[in-house]
């Protein structure tokens, strides 16, 4: 892999989310720095720029399934992210109250360690859905005879998450109830369609929700991020007698996975 790159992408591991005690503006500014420093990810609108996203996370060695590359391909990230935003650079974007979407080596990374458990008629929660763009990768790989759910505390994120979804390839299935998006506490799953067989957590948690094991599926899989200020992305297999096996993927820095009030200061 690029040393240029592989530098860059422990750097926005450890950035991935920013703290909610800093500006959006600061933060962003910070890493778009980090960015403009050796990756060369087009910034263009449209199709191109999504597709050399993809080719590029391919060329350094971050995308190696050829599933999860069709499926960043399809799903074009530009209709997920705040107009004006440098949408196919590798970096996180905030989207507003104190939230982000992930920059795309993350996401890239979470379809990939949960692929085995995203196969077509499979069911998958994403708690922390933000924008609705993992959630909606989450379904084309599980496909219309699939389930998938959205999690967010944030109405107006959800609002917005169905906006863009609507607008996207994976619209038909939002249309098709196969996909679906919600406002609630991530922290206590969607038990409506548990158990699953892939969950995703888009926030850091002090620990890990006895609420989310408990809808993992015997023989599925989990990938959260666990701490306080140092992080660790961890994924969860849950075998079949019930048992839970733990194993550290990577450093990252996410916000808190908390109440909707503590994340928006009361607002």
């Amino acid at each position: 892999m690029n040393l240029c790159f592989s530098f860059l992408l422990l750097i926005f591991s450890f950035a991935e989310i920013y703290s909610s005690g800093f500006s959006d503006s600061i933060c962003l500014e910070e890493t778009l720095k980090l960015d403009s420093v050796c990756l060369e990810f087009q910034t263009g609108t449209g199709s191109t720029g999504n597709k050399a996203m993809v080719e590029n996370l391919k060329r350094f060695g971050v995308i190696s399934s050829k599933k999860v590359a069709e499926v960043m391909e399809a799903l074009d990230r530009g209709l997920f992210v705040p107009v004006g935003s440098s949408a196919y650079a590798d970096t996180p974007l905030p989207i507003g109250y104190n939230a982000t979407i992930s920059a795309p080596h993350m996401h890239a990374t979470c379809l990939q360690l949960l692929e085995d458990k995203l196969q077509p008629g499979m069911r998958a929660l994403d708690v922390g859905s933000g924008t609705g763009y993992l959630t909606g990768c989450f379904a084309l790989m599980v496909g219309a005879e699939g389930r998938v759910v959205g999690v967010d505390h944030i109405p107006q994120l959800v609002d917005m998450s169905i906006k863009n979804v609507e607008k996207s390839v994976a619209g038909s299935l939002l249309q098709k109830g196969s996909l679906s998006l919600h406002v609630g506490d991530g922290r206590k799953g969607w038990g409506e369609f548990a158990p699953y067989d892939a969950i995703h957590v888009g926030a850091a948690a002090s620990e890990i929700p006895q609420a989310l094991l408990d809808q993992l599926k015997p023989g599925g899989r989990m990938v959260i991020p666990v701490g306080t200020y140092f992080q660790e992305l961890k994924v969860i297999d849950k075998s079949e007698d019930g048992s839970i096996k733990a194993r550290t993927e990577t450093s990252v820095r996410y916000v808190p996975l908390t109440s909707r009030v503590e994340q928006t200061g009361g607002f």
